[in-house]
């Protein structure tokens, strides 16, 4: 829990030697802080160049720390919705330190991982969807996890949750009034009314689900998988796509026991593609364990990469029921590698099928096409027509809540009003859980405990 009569502090840049550092206070004691360090409050949200001391007591001159700048944010405009501090000092260790137990003696305490934010949110400065996308945006890696944590962060999704949930709310209010006054004269159509007003919602809820996980695996990444027999170049092509030595490379087969995977950024979206174990019917032990844990990382994963070689023999080009992990789906990469050892003619080309993908990792040949496919594919599974998508589990589960609630109100008697109000209590109170309205002391700790301190 917030405490608000404590005042807090932190480092909000980077930790290490910089140029410049930006420590931020807040709470009550902010402007007696800035009197005791700067001297003086400067104006709202105006940045003043000041000498930092730290007092010694009356037997002492003060102790000059730095020389920067002082801003203050007055409650309630400011981020915390608190009174807010930030004094800019150089980045050196030894004189955050010295700032920092300076801030001790005048009884400020250091902030905990997120709890500048979390006052924020108790402050009611943000909900909690835009409290989980600022904790997305500090930890985006690319273009696409920027942006959507962005949208999300300007209340999209908020926006969507509580234009649902006056929805839900205004049925709530006919169905109650067809208990509470059941003796007066009510519309006729007026459940008709409701019930067309919840079947539109459902149909809008199943419509946000049915997204194909594409908001999830920007945040997340997509997960990639390659897949073929012993020796056909799966290393080879992992070394490729990271530019660099991460897996083992050599003639004897089974040299991948376990999987190796690396990041990557394709088109602005985050990707993590796994090298596994060759699949083939006779094996080790060893070979099997690691054939059984490529069969689950394939099951578990958004693309696949199918890899063969034009050296493959037939019966080793498609793989035996016992060797292939999982069907392939549409979207998944069928791709020769060792072009250079067989040209691509119609004769040698016939059993690894037509719309395979011809490369050669040694020579570089058909890799930029093979990279171009690849991106288009990522890019397939991670956008659509929706600007506004769900980015957490936290948030698919509330809403299938919420959905399952609306579809039981359907289904129930209409003259059974008593069921009908307590199903939209319950999506009401499924939706609420979504921007944070309702009783989420039980997430709140895990999602705040996702920021640095300082934020």
């Amino acid at each position: 829990m917030t405490h608000g009569d404590e005042t807090i502090f932190a480092l909000a840049s980077g930790k290490g030697r910089a140029g410049l550092s930006v420590i931020r206070l807040s709470g009550p004691a902010v402007k007696a802080a800035l009197r005791a360090l700067a001297g003086h409050v400067p104006p709202p949200r105006t940045a003043i160049l000041c000498t930092f001391s730290a007092p010694t007591g009356a037997a002492g001159p003060p102790l000059l720390l730095d020389r920067g700048l002082v801003l203050f944010f007055p409650h309630p405009r400011s981020f915390t919705g608190e009174d807010v501090g930030e004094l800019h000092v150089h980045g050196s260790p030894a004189v955050i330190d010295s700032v920092f137990q300076a801030l001790s003696a005048l009884g400020l305490r250091p902030a905990g991982p997120g709890e500048f934010t979390r006052r924020a949110f108790d402050h009611g400065k943000m909900d909690l969807t835009e409290v989980e996308a600022l904790a997305d945006l500090i930890a985006a890696e690319t273009e696409e996890q920027r942006a959507q944590a962005l949208r999300q962060m300007h209340g999209g999704l908020a926006t969507l949750y509580e234009a649902w949930r006056a929805r839900v709310l205004e049925a709530l209010a006919w169905v109650e009034a067809q208990i509470d006054f059941s003796e007066e004269d009510l519309p006729r159509d007026m459940m008709e009314h409701v019930q067309e007003t919840v079947r539109a919602l459902a149909r809008d809820m199943a419509v946000h689900l049915a997204d194909g996980q594409r908001g999830e695996r920007v945040r997340d990444g997509v997960s990639v998988v390659i897949l073929g027999p012993p020796n056909v170049g799966k290393s080879s092509l992992l070394n490729a796509l990271a530019r660099r030595d991460v897996a083992i490379v050599a003639a004897q087969s089974g040299t991948t026991r376990d999987i190796i995977e690396v990041h990557l950024d394709l088109g602005g979206v985050a990707v993590c593609v796994a090298d596994t174990a060759g699949l083939r019917d006779a094996a080790s032990e060893i070979e099997q364990e690691g054939m059984r844990r490529a069969r689950v990382r394939a099951d578990a994963a958004d693309l696949r990469i199918h890899l063969t070689s034009s050296d493959c023999p037939r019966s080793r080009a498609r793989p035996s029921a016992q060797a292939r992990p999982v069907a392939c789906a549409a979207h998944d990469l069928h791709v020769v590698n060792k072009a250079d050892l067989m040209p691509r003619a119609p004769g040698n080309a016939d059993h690894f099928g037509a719309g395979a993908l011809w490369i050669s990792v040694k020579t570089g040949e058909g890799m930029e096409t093979f990279i171009r496919a690849l991106t288009r594919a990522v890019a397939a599974l991670t956008k659509g027509g929706e600007s506004v998508v769900l980015t957490r589990a936290r948030h698919r589960h509330a809403v299938q809540d919420a959905l399952r609630a609306l579809n039981r109100f359907l289904e129930a008697p209409a003259q059974d009003v008593g069921l009908l109000a307590e199903e939209l209590r319950l999506a009401l109170r499924a939706l609420a859980r979504l921007t944070g309205r309702a009783d989420v002391e039980d997430v709140l700790d895990v999602i705040f405990s996702e920021f640095c301190i300082g934020k």
